[in-house]
């Protein structure tokens, strides 16, 4: 047997969230906490979406039977968790729920401001201000600007998934990530 595959750690756990960007979020919140899931032995899945949870619920419980699984969702995607899940409520058995979506938990908790200043380090002010100068984008809310520049650029949400979340001290991670991190 090589010695990678005798140091490789026993699966003990499977996060399963929604895309690329949740994936960043909860790595970079583990790391806040000191944390390294893969050498705990947790695998963190994006599904490319809420649709996908049955189908990844057989494929873990199918591989690794009596794996703990767990994860985030988009509140407005409850229904699809709850019938997957077979139960009324997905918290009950290890997913929870991001208000409108892991960005929007993120924004909340960083600030307008400090968003503003992640992208103003990731050398996006210029690209931010021409957004908000577009018809659509003048008259919302600064959040809800943010929320959406997050989102126009292929591989933006994940990038500053994680830029948003190691601005943050572990405390103030939003609640969704300190809870899935804390059951696994």
């Amino acid at each position: 047997m090589a010695a990678s595959a005798q140091l490789a750690p026993v699966l003990r756990a499977v996060l399963l969230v929604e895309g690329v960007s949740d994936r960043e979020a909860v790595l970079a919140a583990a790391r806040g906490q000191g944390r390294d899931l893969a050498a705990d032995g947790v695998r963190v899945v994006p599904m490319g979406g809420a649709t996908a949870i049955r189908r990844y619920l057989a494929l873990v419980a199918a591989s690794h039977p009596g794996v703990r699984v767990a994860g985030l969702y988009d509140l407005a995607e409850e229904e699809f968790f709850r019938r997957a899940l077979g139960s009324p409520a997905p918290a009950t058995a290890h997913f929870f729920p991001c208000v409108a979506d892991l960005e929007e938990e993120l924004i909340r908790a960083v600030g307008t401001a400090g968003v503003e200043a992640a992208v103003a380090e990731h050398g996006e002010s210029a690209a931010l201000t021409t957004f908000r100068r577009q018809p659509a984008q003048r008259d919302r809310a600064r959040a809800a600007q943010l929320h959406r520049f997050l989102g126009t650029t292929s591989g933006r949400k994940a990038r500053y998934a994680r830029a948003l979340v190691e601005r943050l001290e572990p405390s103030a991670v939003p609640a969704p990530l300190r809870s899935v991190l804390a059951c696994v």
